[in-house]
C-alpha cells in the first residue's frame, strides 16, 4: 500500500503541475483532479507471509480441474456432496428459496447435516492437499431463508434509523444464526446507494446518503466478520460492485450512467467502509456502467477489467476474493452462462453458476488449454480464494454448531433487538390531531387493511423465498403481524376487531382507526415500477385507497402505517390520514410499531418516533418530469409530541409517466 501510495501521489503532482502550466485555474483543476482520483483506503486485514507461502505450496501441487473446481460454486438444488468431492468445488450457495431436501420448513438441524455432509465430502477428495468448501448464502435481514428465524428490518429502516452501533450488533447476531446452520459466509451488506425508488431493490439499500452507507458498510463488515475466526465470525461480501444503485430509469440489472468522479464519490463509498472493515468478499453487479463524462459505454461490470482488476484490487488494495452473482456472466457480450473468457481475465475469482457448473468446468479447461486465459489469473484466483478460507479458519477445521447454538435464530436477545430495530425505523410522516399519540392501551382499536394480518407483508422479499411469495403465517410462527402485536398490546377495558375491507362496520363505534398499508412481497427484477407505471402506491393496490375511504371522514382518527420497500407517492394516502406512518418493512417483530404508537402499561409514553428519511419521499406520481418532484426531503421526521402543518396536499392526477430520454 505504501508504494501504491507514493505512485498516486506522484501522479496526482504531476497531473496538476502540468495544469498549472497549462494556464488552467489551479484551484478548480486541482478540485476536479482530486474527486477523478480513487481514495487510499487500507485494510486492518494484513497479508500473512508463512500463509502466503503455503497457499502458493498448494497451488504448486493442483492440477487444472482442481484450480477450475475451486473457482465454481454450484446452487445446493443441482449438487450432492459426493459431487463436490468428485470435481474438487471450491464454494456452494443456498439461492433464495433453497433448503435441505427442499423443505421450507427444514428445522436447524437439517441446515448443519447439510453443511456437515458437504464439508467432509471436500475433505475426502484425491488432492495432494485437500481443501475446504465454503458455502455462500443470502443472509441480508437475519438468516432469513431458515424457519423460525428472527428476520431484522430490511436495509432501508435500517438506514432510517440512523444507528451505525445498531448495525454492527445486528450484523453480528446474523453471524451467529448463519454459524448455527453450519454456514460461514453471507452475502451481505448490500451498499447501493439507490438514485431511484423505482429500481426494485430500493429496499436494500441504507440510503441515497454514500457518507451514511459507507459508515453502515464498515459496522456491518465489523459486526459480522469479528476477528474473521471465533465461533460466531462469518465471511462477509460487500456488493453489487459498482454502481448498481444508480442504474438508470431505475431498471433491474440495466445501466448506470456516471461521470467517473461521481462513481467514486457516491458509488464506490460503501467498498471504501467495508475494505477499511477488512471485507473479505466483493460481488460484482448485474448492471453496466457508462461514462457520463466521456459517453464511453463499458458494458457489464461482470467483464470490465479495468474496475474489477486495476481498480478494486489494485487502487483500493482489496486482496479478498471476487464473486460474480448468480448466471450474471451470460449477460457480458459474447458470453454463456457457462462461459466467458473475459470475466475471468476481467479479475472474478469465484463463479456462481448454480446449475450448469460441471459446463463451467470443462469451457474453463479448454480456455485455459487454448491459451484464452493465461495460467496466472487462474492461480491468482485460487490464491485469492484459499487466502479467503485460510483468514476464516476453515484449513483448522470446521467444528460443527452445538445443539444449543440453534437458540440464535430466535433467542430473546435477537428478538429485543430487532423489536428496538423496528422501533427506531419509524418515520411519522404526518400527525395533525394533537393529543393523539401516543395511543392509550384501553382504546377501542379497529385495524383495517389487507396486509394486516399477514407476516408476508412486512417481510418484503428475501424472507424464506427469493420473491417473499409462496409464503404464509405458519411459515412464521414466531412472528408478530400488525394484528398479534396489537392483541398482545391493547389492554383490558380496550379491544381490537379486524375487517380487511372495513366492510359493513360502525367506524364511530371505536376510539381509533389504524391502517396498515402495503406493498406485495417482492425482489429484484419484479419489484422494479416501470415507466410509464406512475410511482403512486394505489395505481398498484387500489384496496388500500379503497379501505381508507372507507374509514376516513368519520370522526374517528385514522393512523395509517404503510409498509412499503420504498419512498411512493401517496399524497391521496395521506390526505385521508390524520397520522401517516412509513414503517418501510420491519421484519418480525411487530411489536416494535406499537412500542411506539402505544403508551407504556403505566400510562406513560413508551417511545418516541425517532427515525427520518433515509431517501426523498416523491410528492409527485413521476417525479422525473415534475417541477416538485419531493414532498419530504431526506432527513425529515416528525416526533409524536409534534403535530404537522403539511395541509391538504394536491393530489396528482398522471395517470402514466412519459419516457425517458435516451
Amino acid at each position: 500500500m505504501h508504494n501504491a501510495t507514493s505512485l498516486r501521489k506522484l501522479f496526482l503532482g504531476a497531473a496538476l503541475a502540468a495544469l498549472f502550466v497549462s494556464g488552467a485555474p489551479t484551484a478548480v483543476q486541482a478540485k476536479k483532479a482530486a474527486a477523478a482520483e480513487w481514495p487510499v483506503v487500507t485494510s486492518p486485514v494484513k497479508r500473512d507471509d508463512a500463509m502466503e507461502a503455503r497457499i502458493a505450496q498448494i497451488i504448486a501441487g493442483m492440477t487444472l480441474r482442481q484450480k477450475i473446481g475451486q473457482m465454481t460454486q454450484p446452487d445446493i438444488r443441482s449438487i450432492t456432496p459426493d459431487e463436490v468431492r468428485q470435481y474438487y468445488i471450491g464454494s456452494i450457495l443456498n439461492g433464495g428459496g433453497a433448503w435441505p431436501e427442499g423443505k421450507k420448513q427444514a428445522a436447524v438441524s437439517d441446515w448443519v447435516a447439510l453443511a456437515d455432509a458437504y464439508y467432509k465430502a471436500s475433505m475426502a477428495t484425491d488432492m495432494a492437499v485437500n481443501v475446504p468448501v465454503i458455502w455462500g448464502t443470502d443472509a441480508v435481514h437475519g438468516h432469513n431463508n431458515v424457519f423460525k428465524t428472527t428476520l431484522f428490518p430490511h436495509n432501508i429502516g435500517l438506514g432510517a434509523a440512523h444507528d451505525p452501533k445498531m448495525i454492527r450488533e445486528i450484523a453480528h447476531l446474523t453471524a451467529k444464526q448463519v454459524r448455527a446452520t453450519g454456514i460461514t459466509w453471507a452475502f451481505a451488506p448490500t451498499v447501493a446507494v439507490v438514485q431511484n425508488p423505482r429500481w426494485g431493490r430500493t429496499y436494500e439499500s441504507y440510503s441515497s446518503d454514500p457518507k451514511l452507507v459507507r459508515s453502515y458498510a464498515r459496522e456491518f463488515v465489523g459486526g459480522m466478520q469479528a476477528d474473521l475466526k471465533g465461533p460466531d465470525a462469518v465471511i462477509a461480501s460487500v456488493k453489487h460492485f459498482l454502481g448498481d444503485g444508480g442504474t438508470h430509469g431505475g431498471v433491474d440489472q440495466g445501466e448506470t450512467r456516471s461521470s467517473r468522479a461521481n462513481l467514486i464519490k457516491t458509488h464506490g463509498q460503501g467498498y471504501y467502509g467495508a475494505i477499511e472493515a477488512g471485507v473479505q468478499t466483493v460481488m460484482i453487479s448485474y448492471s453496466s456502467y457508462t461514462d457520463s463524462g466521456t459517453g464511453v459505454a463499458h458494458g457489464k461490470m461482470h467483464g470490465n477489467r479495468e474496475l474489477i482488476t486495476d481498480v478494486l484490487k489494485g487502487k483500493l488494495g482489496f486482496d479478498g476474493l471476487v464473486v460474480s452473482d448468480w448466471n450474471a456472466i451470460e449477460q457480458v457480450k459474447g458470453c454463456t452462462r457457462t462461459r466467458c473468457v473475459q470475466a475471468v481475465n476481467a479479475g472474478i475469482d469465484l463463479f456462481m453458476v448454480p446449475d450448469d457448473w460441471k459446463k463451467f468446468i470443462d469451457e474453463a479447461v479448454a480456455d485455459v488449454e487454448a491459451g484464452k486465459i493465461p495460467m496466472s489469473r487462474i492461480d491468482d484466483a485460487v490464491t485469492r480464494i484459499l487466502r479467503v478460507k485460510m483468514r476464516s479458519g476453515l484449513f483448522d477445521g470446521s467444528p460443527m454448531p452445538t445443539v444449543a447454538a440453534a437458540s440464535h435464530m430466535a433467542d430473546s436477545k435477537v428478538r429485543s433487538l430487532a423489536r428496538d430495530a423496528v422501533a427506531k425505523s419509524l418515520v411519522l410522516l404526518k400527525n395533525s390531531k394533537r393529543n393523539l399519540l401516543p395511543l392509550s392501551r384501553k382504546s377501542k382499536v379497529l385495524l383495517v387493511g389487507k396486509g394486516a394480518d399477514k407476516v408476508g407483508s412486512q417481510l418484503g422479499g428475501w424472507s424464506l423465498t427469493w420473491q417473499g411469495d409462496e409464503t404464509d403465517d405458519s411459515d412464521y410462527p414466531l412472528a408478530d403481524d400488525m394484528l398479534s402485536a396489537l392483541q398482545k398490546t391493547v389492554a383490558n377495558g380496550g379491544k381490537v376487531d379486524f375487517s380487511a375491507d372495513a366492510a359493513g362496520v360502525d367506524v364511530k363505534a371505536y376510539d381509533v382507526v389504524i391502517a396498515v398499508l402495503s406493498e406485495r412481497p417482492y425482489a429484484e427484477m419484479k419489484g422494479d415500477v416501470r415507466i410509464p407505471e406512475t410511482l403512486r402506491h394505489s395505481d398498484r393496490y387500489p384496496q388500500d385507497l379503497a379501505v381508507l375511504k372507507a374509514v376516513s371522514g368519520k370522526g374517528v382518527p385514522v393512523v395509517s402505517v404503510l409498509f412499503s420497500g420504498r419512498p411512493v407517492y401517496a399524497n391521496n394516502l395521506i390526505n385521508l390520514s390524520d397520522t401517516f406512518v412509513a414503517a418501510w418493512l420491519p421484519g418480525t417483530e411487530g411489536q416494535g410499531i406499537t412500542d411506539v404508537l402505544f403508551r407504556a402499561a403505566d400510562g406513560k409514553p413508551n417511545r418516541a418516533f425517532r427515525g427520518t428519511l433515509p431517501f426523498d419521499w416523491p410528492g409527485a406520481a413521476c417525479p422525473e418530469v415534475s417541477k416538485k418532484p419531493v414532498l419530504f426531503k431526506r432527513g425529515f421526521g416528525l416526533t409524536a409530541i409534534k403535530t404537522s402543518k403539511l395541509g391538504k396536499l394536491v393530489e396528482d392526477k398522471l395517470a402514466t409517466c412519459p419516457a425517458l430520454p435516451e
